[in-house]
């Protein structure tokens, strides 16, 4: 009869860490791809109110694991890695954390949360022309940061699944 295997922590932090990149980035991206660019099409005004919508919604519990705890989930991958003895898969995840740590997760909140809470504190303005100096204000700088913690989290995906590759390689 065949030993049951047992449950390797580490791939399953490995899988967790894909999962959690892939979810950050896909938010992110849907902004870059869609969500601004319609907004940039539409009255200022509406513009205006439906960012702080969507901006005070954001804050809840499926956002959250996603947005904070996924540099946490990498960098206890790369450590589950190492004390596995899967040294060069452990580095992906330590790296995969930093980068999303900095590109991801500080950098929003260093940049386009204070962006938005200026918007937030905004009563919307009754013409069209000082709405659209507003949104024009806000828009282009959000996106340009946007597009750069968007690129940040798609290469910690990347290093995320080049992690889960090498941990196989190094699972016996």
């Amino acid at each position: 009869m065949e030993r049951p295997t047992r449950l390797d922590l580490a791939r399953v932090g490995a899988y967790a860490t894909v999962v959690f990149t892939g979810a950050i980035f896909g938010i992110f991206y849907a902004w870059v791809c869609s969500t601004m660019w319609g907004l940039d099409e539409t009255d200022p005004r509406v513009a205006i109110a439906a960012m702080q919508a969507m901006n005070a919604s954001v804050r809840n519990a499926f956002f959250f694991p996603a947005f904070f705890v996924t540099p946490i989930v990498a960098a206890v991958t790369g450590v589950a890695m190492r004390v596995s003895g899967r040294r060069p898969a452990s580095w992906w995840f330590f790296a995969t954390a930093c980068v999303y740590l900095i590109g991801g997760l500080v950098l929003t909140m260093a940049i386009n949360v204070p962006m938005n809470r200026e918007l937030a504190d905004l009563a919307i303005p009754s013409t069209v022309d000082e709405a659209r100096r507003i949104w024009g204000d806000y828009s282009g700088p959000w996106q340009s940061w946007n597009t750069i913690r968007t690129i940040a989290s798609g290469v910690a995906l990347v290093l995320a699944a080049i992690g889960l590759r090498a941990s196989s390689a190094g699972s016996g």
